[in-house]
């Protein structure tokens, strides 16, 4: 059974989270996708990877996802990174960190460079999706789909069996965080992991973030078959092997 833990961030927001606590040890923090949750299977296994190598474990819900509070279509990416840096500084405190960014975790990982970068020694993405919300999105609407959203500020966007409520802050706060143009010259363990069969993100984008990292420790991993998830046990143990070089590679 897992201890989810909530933090109050104001009198209004509070945040779901799930840790372990390792004092003056590496922490794992992992930072799920875009609508996702802590409920699914890769935030579970790399808690559990965590613990068997004595590493701390952060993995928290963005406001407007799983059990944190707050509606949905008032999140965007800028408030999303700000709650993620809220909680590393109250729960990593001043540890290394070595980020696993999914999807849209990636790109809020990306962000947390500014912030963290001396501390961050390692980074895995899964399936990244950076600056998703302008190029996978708002340049694939139609122009109705455009004049709707400007209009009524929310558009519902189906994906597959899931709906997504998008609204037009979120699409307009995604241009100010933009960052694939920067440049990232620390020395770190970066590990891309990208289904070849990823339907919601081209693999393109793996690849135009570890041109970011001028000095580091990159390469990209392409998985036979996978999709854009990469839950299931087998691609999980892929993604522990990656997370397991990073961890022991020498800087």
């Amino acid at each position: 059974m897992m201890k989810y833990n909530f933090y109050k961030i104001s009198d209004s927001k509070k945040i779901r989270y799930l840790k372990n606590y390792q004092k003056n040890r590496p922490y794992v923090v992992f930072l799920h996708g875009f609508k996702s949750d802590l409920e699914g299977q890769k935030p579970y296994f790399f808690f559990k990877f965590s613990k068997k190598n004595r590493l701390g474990f952060l993995a928290l819900e963005y406001s407007g996802h799983g059990k944190s509070s707050g509606l949905f279509i008032n999140g965007n990416i800028s408030k999303w990174t700000k709650e993620t840096d809220i909680l590393i500084k109250k729960i990593v405190k001043k540890n290394k960190i070595i980020l696993i960014g999914s999807s849209m975790g990636a790109w809020i990982s990306l962000n947390l460079f500014k912030i963290f970068k001396k501390q961050i020694v390692g980074f895995l993405g899964i399936g990244s999706a950076p600056e998703f919300l302008e190029k996978l999105m708002w340049k694939k609407f139609t122009k109705k789909m455009k004049k709707e959203l400007k209009k009524n500020g929310l558009i519902t966007l189906k994906h597959g069996d899931y709906e997504y409520p998008i609204s037009y802050q979120l699409i307009k706060d995604g241009n100010k965080n933009k960052v694939l143009n920067k440049r990232i010259y620390e020395k770190l363990n970066v590990t891309m992991v990208h289904g070849n069969k990823d339907k919601s993100v081209p693999m393109k984008y793996s690849k135009k973030v570890l041109k970011i990292f001028k000095n580091a420790n990159k390469k990209l991993v392409i998985v036979k078959n996978g999709d854009h998830s990469l839950s299931t046990p087998k691609y999980l143990n892929i993604l522990k092997k990656e997370l397991s070089l990073i961890v022991n590679q020498p800087l």
